[in-house]
């Protein structure tokens, strides 16, 4: 019992640590993934990011629709090494679904992929991704890539520079490396304003990164 209480506590602990680093209103979208391994690598990368939440277009009806029953997939959660049981995850049958339901909650979008697709296409690099206060973050198929309508209904449209013969990087890899440069430009901007629109401004700043401990 006394290593059960513990346990708690240091889990309790943490929470509390992580909690002012997490970026707010910010959701990595995954467009009908093939591989239900690379839906676990996606939800750690999203976990130790710091990402909202997860949400999944699956016209295959792969995974349930609660949550709770997600985290109980045992392939799932071996892949995601757990991080299935602390991340929020929602499950769409299709595109148009989920874009309907993000626009309802004021969310706009941004759509990823190797190739110049959509209204306007830019380097990682180049993006502010602190413009809007709700972020989704769409990744495509592994088969595929994004969908046409994903793109349509974005904003824009984000890829990674490559320089290799081949142009391509599984959805474990791209998710980690586009969510990493997104998530660090929302935490900035979090330690200096407490409002939207660069409103709110702090007299002192948030400190951005948890130091691992000693």
């Amino acid at each position: 019992m006394e290593e059960k209480a513990e346990s708690k506590r240091s889990v309790r602990k943490r929470a509390d640590e992580i909690k002012p680093f997490r970026c707010k209103h910010l959701i990595a979208v995954l467009e009908n993934p093939t591989d239900v391994k690379n839906i676990g690598t996606v939800i750690r990368n999203v976990n130790a990011l710091g990402v909202d939440k997860v949400y999944v277009v699956d016209p295959r009806r792969s995974l349930p629709d609660d949550w709770q029953d997600l985290r109980g997939r045992r392939s799932v959660s071996k892949t995601s090494v757990s991080a299935v049981k602390w991340t929020f995850v929602k499950r769409f049958d299709s595109t148009d679904e989920c874009f309907g339901h993000l626009e309802r909650k004021g969310f706009k979008s941004i759509a990823t992929s190797p190739h110049v697709k959509g209204k306007a296409s830019i380097f990682l690099h180049e993006g502010d991704y602190t413009a809007h206060a709700k972020l989704a973050v769409w990744f495509g198929s592994e088969a595929i890539g994004i969908s046409d309508l994903a793109v349509e209904r974005s904003e824009m449209c984000v890829c990674i520079p490559m320089f290799g013969m081949i142009e391509s990087l599984n959805l474990g890899t791209s998710s980690g490396i586009v969510l990493y440069e997104i998530t660090k430009q929302r935490r900035e901007y979090q330690s200096m304003y407490r409002r939207r629109d660069r409103k709110g401004e702090r007299s002192t700043p948030l400190p951005t990164v948890l130091l691992p401990e000693t």
